[in-house]
């Protein structure tokens, strides 16, 4: 297809509108894959879609990309398959919301259009430029399927929607080559940037040398000429590869989120890469040296498969932005299937977003807390309220009166006694592991206890939420695990039981548990959302009204319900 013609002065204005600094014709992104959705139809009344979450009306979907918020309206981009529910052709999907819950589709925002995209326009990030313009950082494939990184910006900035984008004629603006010895396969998914005290814009790109990973850093003062710095940002050996860098500052005395290029004397910065090798998303906290462009992590803090997640269950590819109108950090992730190809081929689509998180700081300094965005709370319909109950040994509760398939439920659990305890085994460093070894139905002393959710009436099919709780030495050790061992009857479907340590202390807080239950995926909070483990469930007898939540005790000591609340939730109007 041709380019689109736009007139050289209005390129000129666009793009000095944009960046001040140089003078760069823009050419528009062609539509190419326009109209191309598979034409197989995806019925609303699938067991296993959602409610509430962020998925497109069909087909593939993985990463989030370029989340921000635009005169009011946020925007989600997303790497998107017009053509099928299985990965390729990859385009920038985009969808805009006033409240992060319901959102309303606009056509595709990026498509191949240019040499250096021509091959796929792979994951990116959004950068608000002074005064609040949007220019988007992006990964194309070359013909020769090399991955070099793009700009495009909006062509109208007084549309709120950003409905079209375009182009520089420069790209891409940064290549990998033989001089920095990064492999052309291993080289994407720039970062948010961020603007020195020097005035120079700052960015991240993923990237590996020898399964040694890194944040490769480069340096621009208008956006467009961007030069490899000397030195990574931060590296790490035998790590692999760094997917979706994502590089941010934390206050260290409010929860409240800030600014991207902030600095100061209150601050911290974490940085998130996506390890290709496991498929997780690992975070550290650490100190950012403005003068010499160099991270390191915090003591005891490790960018390894050994450190800090985000989330203890499926979650990847995550990006994060700051929502300026509410001062907050929102963060986003793609939840995978846990189901065939062929299974999802068969249903006509794959893939979907977490509910957005608000994320913080923890006063110790020494993890990030995540929060359900409160917006999401204006879904819940059929407040049902427990009050202060005590669960015996080997109890089940059901909770009834709420759409079990589609809710909303907080519980917290008093610990009356601690005399039982189990000791922990030194050996016992893996909490997946544990989780596996001491699923739910496992008895302990104190626990399993906790919620089964999406459950058959006659539990032959059940979700586990739950505690564990060990002695070790003078203190005690919390365990939250998500069992799927019998999440479904259908043996095709991963599985697999996640677990993470909860650093909460039972003695002197009640153990506080969150899920947000969705149809096929459910996303638990531990501790005020110290812990958080997302599962992706596809039950056979647990569908729709037939499914089921319980609280449940499977330990030899009794526990305490100190409240539970729980809500059915309304639709939202999702694309």
């Amino acid at each position: 297809m041709s380019t689109m013609a736009i007139p050289s002065l209005c390129l000129f204005l666009l793009f000095s509108l944009f960046i001040g600094q140089a003078v760069v014709q823009l050419e528009a992104s062609h539509h190419v894959f326009q109209n191309l959705e598979t034409s197989q139809p995806v019925s609303e009344s699938e067991p296993y879609r959602t409610g509430y979450h962020f998925q497109p009306r069909k087909n593939w979907m993985n990463d989030p990309n370029g989340p921000m918020i635009y005169r009011g309206i946020y925007h989600l981009f997303y790497q998107y398959n017009p053509k099928g529910a299985v990965w390729g052709n990859i385009v920038w999907a985009h969808s805009t919301s006033t409240d992060l819950v319901n959102w309303t589709p606009h056509e595709v925002a990026i498509y191949p259009s240019q040499k250096s995209d021509i091959n796929g326009c792979w994951s990116g990030s959004t950068t608000m430029l002074p005064p609040g313009r949007p220019a988007i950082l992006y990964t194309g494939i070359d013909p020769n399927n090399k991955q070099v990184q793009n700009l495009a910006v909006p062509k109208n900035l007084s549309d709120p929607f950003l409905t079209e984008w375009v182009k520089s004629p420069r790209n891409p603006l940064m290549a990998p080559t033989v001089i920095n010895q990064i492999n052309s396969s291993s080289f994407r998914d720039p970062s948010t940037a961020w603007l020195g005290p020097d005035k120079i814009w700052r960015v991240i790109v993923g990237s590996q040398i020898n399964h040694k990973g890194l944040a490769i850093l480069y340096r621009s003062k208008n956006f467009v000429n961007w030069t490899e710095a000397k030195h990574p940002l931060y590296s790490l050996e035998g790590t692999g590869m760094w997917e979706c860098p994502d590089f941010y500052p934390v206050a260290t005395e409010s929860v409240h989120g800030i600014n991207t290029s902030k600095v100061g004397s209150s601050i911290k910065h974490v940085l998130k890469v996506s390890l290709d090798d496991t498929q997780h998303d690992h975070y550290t906290i650490g100190k950012y040296d403005i003068f010499t462009d160099k991270y390191a992590p915090d003591e005891g803090q490790t960018q390894s498969e050994s450190g800090l997640r985000y989330d203890y269950g499926k979650f990847y590819a995550s990006k994060t932005f700051f929502d300026n109108v509410k001062h907050r950090r929102i963060l986003w992730g793609w939840i995978n299937e846990s189901s065939s190809q062929e299974h999802n081929i068969k249903k006509g689509w794959s893939g979907l977003q977490a509910i957005p998180r608000k994320i913080w700081l923890a006063r110790s300094g020494k993890q990030l807390i995540q929060w359900p965005i409160v917006e999401i709370e204006k879904l819940r319909i059929n407040p049902v309220h427990f009050p202060s109950k005590i669960l015996e040994a080997g109890s089940v509760v059901e909770v009834k009166g709420i759409t079990a398939s589609q809710a909303d439920v907080e519980v917290s659990f008093k610990i009356p006694k601690f005399e039982k305890v189990e000791v922990l085994d030194p050996s016992w460093t893996n909490p997946q592991l544990l989780c596996s070894q001491k699923g739910a139905s496992v008895k302990g002393a104190l626990g399993p206890f906790g919620l089964l959710v999406l459950s058959s009436k006659s539990l032959e099919e059940y979700t586990a939420v739950f505690f564990r709780i060990f002695k070790d030495h003078e203190k005690y050790v919390v365990l939250m695990c998500s069992d799927q061992s019998r999440s479904s009857l259908d043996a095709t479907n991963d599985k697999t039981t996640y677990g993470a340590f909860l650093p909460v202390d039972p003695v002197h807080k009640k153990l506080s548990l969150r899920s947000l239950i969705d149809h096929s995926i459910v996303e638990s909070f531990g501790g005020g959302g110290k812990a958080c483990i997302t599962a992706r469930v596809y039950p056979t007898l647990a569908i729709d009204d037939a499914a089921h939540l319980y609280a449940f005790n499977y330990g030899t000591e009794k526990i305490n319900i100190a409240s539970l609340r729980a809500w059915s939730m309304k639709k939202a109007h999702v694309n």
